[in-house]
């Protein structure tokens, strides 16, 4: 516990020290103007235009519907699926191998087992070059079944808790603020597209992840691109992608994954209360940053204990609440989705520019969300217990579907119900923010002001929701930012105390700084992500497929054998 406190303190001392000396002139504005710079800067280079329309939401949306159109809509087919492997229906098999629990020396990889006797297929296994005995790797041969810290219910619920954060509260506001009701539209649509995506990454990370002699789990993007390029003949392309991955993971972990949730915090907490003075952001961002720090410390086996139970609680408690206001107004419901069907082919919000504009700011806020094809939700997976890849991937593919598909929509559904009475005009200021009663609001502001509006006292229950929110999202990415660091710099124990001190920075960076600076910079480094995920992506998606194919034929063989 003493080296804990000495951590804490060497984070904040030196903060304090800096806020007593500028607290005259505002820390919030100093902190606020010296990274505006910064912001501006990535996010210029990340969302170059290719015929007026950034390039990463080009490939983001293209990848994903190649992926969905090549697996055979798995966000579909095996939705089912994927809640039995939640629920460990398959747990084991997944521990010990099918082949070992029903007396077959192995699975018959890319065939159908319906009408062939097992035996002969063993005897005629056709098995990739690339690939081993059981689909393993040749180069990382070990045994799995007791490979990986978490189960497939923690590994969702850190990764989830990583993906469902203020981007469901704040992020949903500000775009329909900013697109009007048509952004919800083109967001249910990326979050569908983005779940085959999702399926992706995250049974590479499986695949091709690290085990230490220790049992700690190392894996997503850096390794699969590292191990699964060397292995297709692309050694250099594999390495330089991975470590501008890791580079751009923790600028992501940084930004999306820490300072907007703290800055979204800090917006319901000042409003709560009634917090003034140039130094408000930075003394919230001070105590966020010591809850963060305390669980942090633990490791990803400390963050799936946290997750595991915070995030269940929050997600139900805010999806009741909307609910609750949805269903309070039925008869609106048919109304507000056919303003959203409308709307997002026909935009009517001031600057929005049009059906381009809206359906870039639906698919912006739902990638930036659910984070499919960043490829950070694969690190949180890939910690599972599992002799089977693609079991992890089945289950990954439910996070942009409860994040977007169900979340975000209630949330938009919420904000446009409110609207109805006219509360303020579609696209604000053009930056996110609008006018409410003669006060200005945006994020999370705008949300709290659509759930006062419905249910009483409801600043204190979406002032819970959102720090909950954040501080769940902040302790996840911690995990990913700190593997893509170990990556850089090594295993060592100084090597994760700077970065953690970097990490708990940021958390008051987040609080003082303004919301639109911030979010610039977080978008800059979520979406940066994607180019380096997509390269291993592309090469290692036929992996995907044999993988896909050895679990389902694994859980055929046990079905066969129970019959």
């Amino acid at each position: 516990m003493k080296k804990y406190l000495l951590f804490i303190l060497s984070v904040f001392i030196p903060l304090l020290s800096f806020a007593q000396e500028t607290q005259e002139v505002g820390i919030d504005q100093k902190i606020d103007q010296a990274f505006q710079p910064i912001s501006d800067f990535f996010s210029a280079i990340v969302f170059f235009e290719v015929a007026g329309t950034p390039f990463v939401l080009i490939l983001l949306v293209a990848s994903a519907a190649f992926f969905t159109i090549y697996f055979g809509f798995p966000n579909v087919r095996f939705f089912w699926r994927a809640i039995q492997t939640v629920r460990g229906k398959y747990e084991d098999i997944e521990k010990h191998g099918a082949a070992e629990l029903y007396g077959e020396d192995g699975i018959a990889q890319g065939q159908d087992l319906s009408n062939v006797d097992i035996e002969e297929h063993i005897e005629n296994l056709d098995v990739d070059d690339n690939l081993a005995i059981d689909g393993d790797i040749v180069d990382t041969i070990r045994d799995e079944s007791s490979a990986g810290e978490v189960s497939h219910f923690q590994a969702l619920a850190t990764a989830v808790s990583g993906t469902v954060g203020n981007g469901n509260i704040a992020g949903v506001a500000l775009a329909i603020a900013l697109g009007g009701p048509g952004a919800t539209f083109w967001m249910i649509v990326c979050g569908l597209l983005g779940m085959s995506t999702k399926f992706v990454e995250c049974t590479l990370g499986v695949q091709y992840r690290d085990v230490g002699e220790d049992g700690t789990v190392y894996g997503g993007p850096m390794y699969y691109l590292t191990k699964g390029l060397k292995a297709k003949g692309f050694a250099t392309l594999g390495k330089i992608a991975a470590v501008v991955f890791a580079v751009f993971c923790i600028g992501g972990s940084f930004g999306g994954g820490n300072a907007a949730q703290s800055n979204q915090a800090t917006i319901v907490l000042k409003e709560m209360f009634n917090m003034t003075g140039a130094a408000s952001g930075f003394i919230v961002g001070i105590v966020l940053a010591i809850i963060v720090g305390i669980i942090i410390i633990g490791g990803i086996k400390r963050i799936a204990q946290v997750t595991e139970k915070v995030v269940p609680f929050m997600a139900i408690m805010y999806v009741v609440a909307c609910l609750y206001i949805i269903l309070s107004n039925f008869s609106l419901i048919d109304d507000a989705v056919a303003l959203i069907v409308k709307e997002a082919f026909n935009p009517t919000a001031i600057g929005v520019g049009g059906f381009i504009g809206v359906l870039l700011v639906g698919f912006k806020r739902a990638a930036f969300s659910n984070e499919a094809g960043a490829g950070s939700a694969s690190i949180a997976h890939s910690a599972v217990r599992t002799k089977y890849s693609a079991s992890e991937g089945l289950v990954a593919l439910l996070e942009p579907f409860i994040d977007t598909v169900l979340i975000c929509t209630m949330t938009a559904l919420v904000i446009i119900i409110f609207n109805f009475g006219g509360a303020f005009q579609y696209g604000g200021d053009g930056l996110g923010a609008v006018m409410i009663g003669g006060e200005s609001f945006e994020g999370a502001g705008i949300t709290a002001k659509a759930f006062a509006e419905y249910i009483p006292y409801s600043d204190v229950f979406l002032t819970i929701a959102v720090v909950l929110f954040a501080v769940s999202t902040m302790i996840s990415w911690s995990y990913y930012g700190l593997q893509s660091w170990k990556f850089l710099f090594g295993r060592g124990k100084v090597a994760d105390l700077v970065y953690k001190l970097l990490f708990l920075t940021f958390v008051v960076v987040g609080a003082s700084a303004s919301m639109n600076s911030i979010w610039a910079f977080s978008d800059a480094m979520i979406f940066a992500m994607v180019f380096p995920n997509m390269v291993g992506l592309f090469f290692l998606f036929p992996v995907v497929k044999k993988q896909l194919t050895r679990y389902l034929n694994a859980i055929k063989l046990k079905e066969q054998a129970i019959e």
